[in-house]
């Protein structure tokens, strides 16, 4: 979802809310110039389980969810991945 077009000045990933989460969580993110993004989610292990985005984006402020309802209690990872910045943080699911 875009939260705003206006032009961020760098890449940026935010830290997921509300963590620990139960089923749901919200993390956002920036891009400050035309690129191709790919969000994945990766279990304990360091294996991919989903893929939320993967697509060119403007520039922008956005905001991402991810529904864990198929899977069990645990720590999971999301990674944001572009041409030109990659950042993954942590986050727990709790049910």
């Amino acid at each position: 979802n875009v939260i705003s077009n206006e032009v961020p000045d760098r890449f940026s990933l935010s830290q997921n809310y509300p963590n620990p989460f139960n089923p749901v969580t919200k993390f956002k993110f920036q891009v400050s110039e035309s690129s191709p993004v790919e969000i994945s989610i990766y279990n304990s292990e360091g294996k991919q389980i989903e893929i939320l985005l993967n697509r060119n984006l403007s520039p922008g402020y956005y905001e991402a969810e991810w529904d864990g309802t198929a899977y069990s209690s645990g720590v999971y990872f999301y990674r944001f991945k572009s041409n030109m910045f990659t950042e993954t943080k942590k986050m727990i699911l709790i049910k």
